[in-house]
């Protein structure tokens, strides 16, 4: 028996010694053959690129990704484009100014989100007795954008609204976003407002801008201080009640990956309301080199990441998916949306922004 045990010990030495070898080789082959992708993305995508499974899925591809957050604006204008590999901005009108600026030709459109108001059912039953908001299908929230407009354009307050029981407040009645010289979602609902105000029109000339310039300055001049990033008015959405934050623009996106958490901070008080019209974000990666193409190639095709991006509250060609999504989270949406805008050319929202901008600095 000893006979045997020793040649057996040794064979099983051996063999773990070669396993060993063979998994640390296979790791620094991995290793090696993993490339190392930076870029500039939009806030509101932080969450995707930090999440274990998405940085998995994209190791399988042999990409690690490093990502540096900045508004779409600034991404467009003030930056070093050569510096990175891609960019990755919100919104359509950014990503073409950041391909002229790039001179690249390629794009990935990898998913899209509309643009959505969080709010309260409380101030939703309010807006409904005036006539502004109504429920479609008895599942999800549409707001005439045109009919709120109109009352915000002349300054309304809540406590000029009838049947405002609960929310019989002196504050002026405003939609509440980011800093529009910053942020995609201000400029989002700039180009709807824009579009609105401009007779149903998307603005495509100077002219338009002039008759529609002061209340689209009111629009975000008469909200104080605001935050440059889409994520901070969200998060006071979630934690500071209706007397912080009645209306609040946002990404549906930011909505559904919140209220899908195991522990949410959306409760039963909170609704969603869609703008009629709303305006999709589309969220462009715009490549620089090979290594930015091979991600960009990744995240539009693999389908474990497209996955994952519903799971984060984006909407992708796999609409099976995103509906599979809502529904096993109870989640009140629209499936499809019909009355959807463009948003101006970059330099069309350039020109209101600057204005807005000079605005600004004039208080």
């Amino acid at each position: 028996m000893r006979k045997l045990i020793a040649p057996l010990l040794t064979l099983l030495l051996v063999l773990g010694l070669g396993a060993g070898i063979y998994v640390s080789v296979n790791e620094q082959l991995a290793k090696q053959g993993t490339v190392t992708v930076r870029g500039l993305i939009g806030s509101e995508k932080e969450d995707f690129f930090r999440d274990p499974r998405v940085i998995e899925a994209l190791a399988k591809q042999g990409l690690a990704v490093e990502v540096e957050k900045a508004g779409s604006r600034q991404i467009a204008t003030q930056f070093k484009l050569k510096d990175y590999d891609f960019a990755f901005p919100s919104g359509a009108p950014a990503a073409e100014k950041i391909k002229r600026e790039a001179n690249v030709n390629k794009a990935y459109e990898v998913f899209f989100t509309p643009m959505a108001v969080a709010s309260w059912k409380l101030i939703a039953g309010i807006l409904e007795a005036n006539g502004i908001v109504s429920q479609r299908d008895g599942v999800y929230y549409i707001i005439d954008l045109t009919r709120l407009l109109q009352f915000v354009t002349a300054e309304k307050r809540w406590s000029d609204l009838s049947k405002n029981g609960g929310y019989n407040v002196k504050k002026s009645l405003l939609v509440g976003t980011t800093d529009v010289r910053q942020s995609n979602s201000a400029a989002m609902y700039l180009s709807l407002a824009s579009y609105i105000l401009n007779n149903n029109n998307i603005v495509d000339s100077a002219a338009q801008i002039g008759p529609i310039i002061q209340p689209l300055e009111s629009l975000f001049l008469r909200q104080g201080f605001v935050e440059n990033s889409s994520a901070a008015p969200f998060k006071d959405y979630l934690v500071m009640g209706p007397g912080k934050a009645p209306l609040v623009m946002i990404y549906e996106a930011q909505y559904l990956e919140e209220a899908s958490r195991a522990n949410s901070g959306v409760s039963d008080a909170m609704a969603l309301l869609y703008p009629e019209p709303t305006i999709f974000t589309k969220h462009i990666l715009v490549p620089f080199n090979d290594k930015g193409d091979r991600l960009g190639a990744a995240l539009a095709d693999d389908p474990e990441l497209q996955k994952l991006a519903i799971e984060h509250g984006f909407r992708n060609r796999d609409a099976a998916g995103f509906r599979d999504f809502v529904k096993s989270h109870n989640l009140a949406v629209p499936d499809t949306l019909v009355n959807v805008v463009e948003p101006p050319t970059f330099e069309m929202l350039e020109q209101m922004i600057v204005m807005i901008e000079q605005r600004y600095k004039g208080n």
